[in-house]
């Protein structure tokens, strides 16, 4: 008896497309069957429409959102505004200090009978004049040199951002990518565990089967509804992190997924070409662009004053021609110390580029390493024990319709099936995630 009823509902449950070669009793159970979807459907509308948002969800590819990234983080867009005012700097860095205007009166009596007087004196006249301070020529050298020297050090500021900006993209768009398959691996294993749900109901009822049964099937339907609500949770977070790299509402993730594997060698080639180092010679070059100009303070600079004088016509109007020249004679208590003090930062800035470099192989050889090791985990859980769980979900299926296994047992090895291959879609993503790393890390940066 309890063959008969098992082998009816794997009948109901796996019938083919069409019922027309369907025996009777499979067309009445099948009939029955769809009354209890129809009512389920009805039942199910308002979670349908409680979930109507989602339609507004966008679509969007690895490549696109590696786009969107550059383009519209705010972050990028302050390091471009910041590139463009040092050029804006750049351009007057190297011109001459604005002049002076000197006015006033020279030589006025402030005694005797022609005190306060300007027509009594020979001397005394209003004087307007202009002064011009000429820095030397290496000194302005110097600072258009400084000014390039923070071009660079912007720029490369802007490459390392764009570099962030497509590796914080990418690893968001893969956790969107592998969350959305895990879902649907839940929801495949907790729609196969329902259809059964009736069928340790009639076991029941027939008395074919324990009372406890069913309440073990229950809490197998929990546990794969919890696992449902938790990536849930994991596919939100990843999209919430790509809305930070992309403005998109509800993404979904489309499209190929990035290869798993790398070129180690061609990888380990570029790295000083990253933009961590890029950045770190730039410093290097501000430092030796600041040795420059406290060098030129050691060089004299120059001044030129022109002015007028207005005297009584009795006595003609005079202009004066006068040169300056600084004198750095205190050299050794100004100058040097801010030499020795610019040469010492250089110094700091070329060492902290060496460690920056030696601080990238060490990470690169450990980021190989981890994506060695979650390739071969893959592959293993792939390869090995994925085939076994499908086996044995197939064989408890099998000695289900032949009386000789419990219900219990094919809803354990549908759920079974369901975890390793989550586990399987998460070690993938692991292998995939540090392969993009990796490449993106390395490789795949603009300048």
């Amino acid at each position: 008896m309890q063959g008969d009823l098992c082998k009816l509902w794997l009948d109901i449950l796996l019938a083919p497309k069409s019922l027309a070669d369907c025996p009777e009793r499979v067309l009445v159970a099948h009939s029955s069957g769809m009354r209890i979807m129809k009512r389920l459907r009805w039942t199910a509308l308002p979670v349908l429409l409680a979930l109507a948002p989602a339609s507004y969800a966008q679509s969007i590819g690895y490549e696109e959102t590696l786009r969107a990234a550059v383009a519209d983080q705010p972050q990028v867009r302050a390091r471009e505004l910041q590139v463009d005012a040092r050029r804006q700097v750049a351009d007057a860095a190297d011109e001459l200090p604005d002049p002076r205007l000197r006015a006033g009166i020279q030589n006025l009596p402030i005694s005797g009978p022609a005190a306060f007087q300007l027509d009594r004196q020979l001397p005394t006249q209003i004087q307007v004049g202009v002064e011009q301070d000429i820095p030397n020529l290496a000194k302005r050298h110097a600072r258009a040199g400084m000014a390039t020297a923070d071009i660079d050090f912007a720029t490369a500021q802007l490459a390392h951002a764009r570099h962030m900006a497509r590796l914080g993209a990418g690893r968001a768009w893969i956790s969107l990518a592998y969350s959305q398959q895990a879902l649907n691996v839940a929801d495949d294993a907790l729609a196969q565990i329902e259809r059964l749900v009736p069928l340790a109901r009639s076991a029941v009822a027939a008395g074919s089967a324990r009372p406890a049964e069913s309440l073990e099937i229950r809490r197998a339907v929990l546990e794969v509804e919890d696992m449902r609500t938790r990536l849930e949770g994991d596919l939100d977070a990843a999209r919430a992190m790509l809305a930070r790299y992309a403005a998109v509402q509800g993404a979904v993730a489309t499209g190929a997924i990035p290869a798993a594997d790398v070129d180690a060698e061609r990888l380990r080639a570029t790295l000083e070409l990253n933009p961590d180092i890029i950045l770190a010679i730039a410093q290097v070059r501000q430092a030796d662009a600041r040795i420059d100009l406290a060098r030129s303070e050691k060089r004299p600079d120059f001044g030129i004053n022109v002015s007028y004088g207005r005297r009584d016509p009795m006595f003609g109007d005079v202009v004066s021609v006068m040169g300056s020249i600084t004198l750095p004679i205190f050299a050794g208590r100004r100058q040097n110390p801010r030499i020795a003090a610019a040469e010492t930062e250089a110094s700091a800035a070329q060492a902290i580029q060496l460690d920056r470099l030696r601080e990238l192989q060490a990470q690169f050889e450990a980021d190989l390493a981890a994506w060695r090791s979650a390739y071969r985990q893959w592959q293993r859980a792939t390869e090995e024990l994925l085939p076994l769980a499908q086996s044995r979900a197939d064989l408890e299926r099998a000695s289900f319709a032949a009386n000789r296994a419990e219900l219990l047992d094919v809803i354990e090895a549908i759920k079974a099936l369901a975890l390793l291959q989550i586990e399987i879609l998460e070690r993938e993503e692991a292998t995939v995630e540090a392969a993009t790393t990796l490449r993106l890390t390395y490789t795949e940066f603009q300048p």
